[in-house]
């Protein structure tokens, strides 16, 4: 019974090895997804609203808004400070890799008014399959749900 158990631990350890080493330490852990948050809240904090919206996926659109009326929706935002949670192992699916990233969000517009949101984002990358465009390889915003904090 007691090789039974130390066979399979080692094949179950083994089976996971190639996927490590396919997705490399920086892009298989959960570090890089949490960079993508980071670098789009640095990037609404600057007024850069090209770069923050570069961070969704599919050049902005994953957004679910233009580029205008992305930049709009902070244009009365002032200030960002972000408190970002532990985030999620990684998790696979129909080819790609998802973490997701809890966030509180806070916020003041330049009017003085103070806002906070709580909730998560879903970070993605394609996975290395052949014929992925570079783009999709890349870590990104996928998708988000966030509720402000009364």
């Amino acid at each position: 019974m007691r090789r039974s158990i130390t066979v399979l631990v080692a094949a179950l350890a083994g089976a996971f090895a190639p996927a490590a080493a396919q997705f490399g330490a920086a892009q298989f852990g959960t570090g890089a997804a949490r960079a993508v948050v980071e670098r789009y809240y640095a990037a609404i904090e600057r007024g850069d609203f090209r770069t923050a919206y570069a961070q969704w996926g599919s050049a902005g659109r994953a957004s679910g808004k233009s580029f205008p009326a992305f930049a709009r929706g902070f244009a009365a935002t002032a200030h960002t400070r972000i408190v970002i949670g532990n985030p999620g192992l990684p998790d696979g699916g129909a080819g790609s890799l998802y973490v997701e990233v809890p966030v509180d969000v806070h916020a003041q517009l330049k009017n003085g008014r103070r806002q906070h949101f709580r909730g998560t984002y879903v970070v993605r990358r394609v996975n290395d399959v052949p014929g992925a465009p570079p783009a999709s390889l890349r870590w990104h915003l996928d998708s988000a749900r966030l509720r402000a904090v009364r």
